[in-house]
């Protein structure tokens, strides 16, 4: 089974919501402001409440209570809000692709890990637009949840495979493409904003990630996932491969600062968004 079956599985099942689409539409309307958003947002009381309490997690820690989805228009942006929306939506996402064959809660607590980690070190690397790596690091590994709903036998032989290596070399052995590549291609069928899909795409290719510091460090940031969450199979995983650290420049002590805040508050992040 080819990839674009895979995506298309996945993209015919679950459809991004409307308010998804009207957001980016207004985003990319010249005539439009945020206000409009946040009077968009405030329609729906569940997503008012998720939103407010996102903007008031460790992801923004900001001095003062956002207590309005107005003050978080001004406060955050509307690409802030819209990016919150997304990463709302992509839990609803995994619940429809829930699987025996995957413990879910992991699985989504992992994905919500590495998003903590990438948004953290983009913002150390002053990367701008810094929050749009938590939707990333979430919905890089969405794949995974479509390729086990969709081929089940060949999601069991991928789990029982001993190969030593990294995960996406037994996943092009078995599949033929990587899940994280799966998950842009979805992404990208979402229609969601090219800065969002196209690093999850290519976040495998070692041309891509020595040229490109937001597909290195998103591959980074992975590996990061997997060393501390995986540590039987990935405790000893490289995580400066020459071709991540020709573009992400990042000292121990702001590696350790990542992993001391994603440890920290990926949990509590991953209950919100529930």
């Amino acid at each position: 089974m080819s990839m674009t079956k895979f995506v298309s599985y996945a993209t015919q099942s679950f459809a991004m919501p409307d308010i998804c689409l009207r957001i980016r539409d207004i985003l990319d309307d010249p005539r439009s402001d945020a206000n409009d958003i946040g009077q968009m947002i405030s329609v729906d009381p569940s997503l008012t409440a998720k939103v407010l309490r996102l903007a008031n997690s460790a992801l923004f820690r900001f001095p003062s209570q956002i207590e309005s989805i107005a003050k978080a228009v001004s406060v955050i942006g509307g690409e802030a809000l819209y990016n919150l929306v997304v990463a709302e939506t992509a839990n609803s996402a995994f619940k429809h692709f829930d699987t025996e064959l995957i413990e879910l809660d992991k699985h989504w607590y992992q994905s919500v890990y590495c998003g903590m980690t990438a948004k953290y070190l983009a913002k150390h690397s002053k990367i701008r637009a810094s929050e749009r790596f938590f939707v990333m690091g979430i919905l890089q590994n969405f794949g995974e949840l479509v390729a086990a709903k969709c081929a089940p036998e060949k999601y069991i032989a991928y789990k029982d495979d001993p190969h030593p290596g990294l995960p996406e070399e037994k996943q092009r052995k078995h599949f033929g493409f990587t899940f994280n590549e799966c998950s842009g291609t979805i992404m990208e069928n979402w229609k969601l904003p090219l800065p969002l899909f196209y690093p999850v795409k290519k976040m495998h290719l070692p041309e891509k990630m020595r040229a490109e510091i937001d597909i290195a460090l998103l591959a980074f940031a992975r590996r990061i996932t997997l060393r501390e969450n995986q540590k039987e199979q990935y405790g000893n995983i490289e995580l400066f491969p020459p071709e991540i650290a020709n573009s992400v420049k990042v000292e121990g002590e702001t590696l350790g600062n990542a992993v001391m805040f994603a440890n920290k508050e990926a949990n509590k992040v991953a209950v919100l968004i529930q």
